[in-house]
């Protein structure tokens, strides 16, 4: 019992030095700031966020002391293979005693050309009042074009590092989970598509799981893109012919793009499709539906042209519009407003998404078309929709490597998005700040437990999504896709 007592002792002592330590002074200081992966200088993270784990690459050891500008609070970490791993519980009371302020950020490493060690110029984490929603939802797959195979939607506890799977094809690889949505930050409803033999489009609420087949209630066989409604009884879709164009050459190796498509609305009551005729047009192309926080707008992107193109062209440019709808009776109104004009403000607009507050409208904008993900020059735009000006984004965005896919958090204060900075291939998640002034703050990549782990997964974060809580679905949900039921 003696010897089991001391070997839980040692344990947990042995533990508790390799996360925290005292202070051990390196010979040499270097008037640069430190060279920490990821960047995480001068950037503004909520108050509940996971810990901002770094590394210095060739670093054999590494240490950090994190002093809170209010509280006097003190944290020193020492790590090795120049990793910093922070304990859950201490950054949580750290960031609790410099909520509203800032943390001060000294750094020190050991490498073969400091052997004895060099501290770097110590930087700031502004740490906001604000917090952000508890999870994230978000699909994992691998960047090919053709096929996939072990692909899922997961979910991710931002305030520590807690992953788990959603739903996945693991059981059956020849089927494609996509377009996952959630009403309102709702974990308790969602929907998603099951593309396969056995496909459909399936959707969770009121404790109820079932899949609807669009091609027996509908003129339209399938649906894409989705937008559920805040009040959750509509989800808009548009229903896209999509085509895919292969480049032998030059950086951008695949092109997306549509021949056709259109807008709906499910009644997920009565098991009802209602359509306009405005957006059934072969002359028009409406895409990527976003609801306004009331309900009260139906915000869209589309292309109209007199002779659509049966092939790629770089000339299909999108605008963004809104209509009005009518929750009570599930109709659009008359009146259709142009809310960022292709033709005249140049390039083609994607993923209108609404804040919460419903003042601004931000979006990607690329070169042309309605893919941006591939388009290296694709970045994020806003529009103040109370001014109509355009929000400065330059500092959220990467002027070589796509920005895309983003959206906001309950409160509008934090936004997510996918970008392809790091390497050009993947995309990972970013978090940027957007304070109550409306100014955008420094973004910064979602952290890890191991910061490693960024280049070690080899998968894409798709369609980030924000919710309230963990997403639990039955087990029994992969029955309704698969090919042999």
């Amino acid at each position: 019992m003696r010897n089991i007592l001391h070997t839980f002792i040692l344990t947990g002592l042995l533990l508790l030095l390799a996360g925290c330590a005292s202070w051990k002074d390196a010979r040499e200081t270097a008037d640069a700031d430190a060279p920490v992966f990821p960047d995480y200088k001068d950037v503004t993270v909520p108050c509940n966020i996971a810990p901002m784990n770094f590394m210095i690459e060739g670093a054999d050891r590494i240490q950090a002391r994190f002093t809170s500008s209010r509280g006097q609070n003190v944290l020193t970490v020492a790590g090795k293979d120049g990793v910093i791993d922070i304990p859950l519980r201490k950054w949580r009371e750290l960031l609790a005693s410099a909520k509203g302020g800032e943390l001060q950020v000294e750094v020190c490493s050991w490498s073969d050309e400091y052997p004895d060690g060099v501290s770097y110029r110590p930087f700031v984490i502004n740490v906001s009042a604000d917090e952000i929603d508890g999870w994230a939802a978000y699909r994992l797959i691998e960047p090919g074009y053709v096929s996939w195979r072990q692909l899922g939607l997961y979910q991710r506890d931002l305030t520590s590092f807690e992953e788990s799977a959603i739903v996945t094809n693991h059981s059956n690889t020849t089927t494609c989970l996509n377009c996952h949505h959630f009403p309102s930050y709702s974990a308790g409803s969602m929907m998603f598509h099951a593309r396969g033999a056995n496909g459909g489009t399936i959707i969770h609420r009121d404790g109820k799981t079932y899949k609807v087949d669009f091609g027996k209630i509908s003129r339209f066989k399938s649906v894409t893109y989705p937008a559920w409604h805040p009040e959750g009884r509509y989800i808009a879709f548009s229903s896209n012919t999509t085509h895919q164009v292969f480049f032998a050459e030059g950086s951008q190796p695949i092109e997306v793009f549509d021949t056709a498509s259109d807008l709906l609305v499910y009644d997920v009551v009565m098991d009802e499709v209602m359509t306009d005729p405005r957006f059934l047009t072969a002359e028009s192309l409406e895409t990527f539906p976003a609801w306004s926080p009331d309900g009260k707008y139906l915000y869209f992107s589309s292309y109209t042209s007199d002779s659509l193109p049966v092939e790629l062209s770089y000339d299909m440019n999108y605008d963004l519009l809104r209509v009005e709808f009518d929750p009570v009776n599930n109709r659009f109104g008359e009146k259709i407003d142009t809310l960022y004009n292709a033709e005249v403000q140049g390039g083609s607009a994607s993923y209108p998404r609404i804040s919460p507050d419903g003042r601004f409208l931000l979006y990607t904008r690329s070169d042309y078309g309605t893919f941006p993900i591939w388009h290296r020059e694709a970045d994020l735009h806003m529009i103040d929709l109370e001014t109509m000006e355009d929000i400065d984004l330059g500092g959220w965005n990467c002027a070589d490597e796509a920005d895309s896919y983003h959206s906001w958090s309950s409160d509008g204060r934090w936004v997510m998005f996918g970008s392809r900075r790091l390497d050009g291939r993947y995309t990972r998640l970013y978090i940027a700040y957007f304070d109550a002034d409306g100014k955008p703050h420094k973004p910064f990549l979602l952290p890890q437990e191991d910061p490693r782990y960024n280049h070690w997964r080899l998968k894409s974060y798709n369609v980030p999504e924000f919710v309230d809580g963990i997403v639990d679905l039955p087990d029994e949900v992969v029955k309704l896709f698969d090919p042999e039921n």
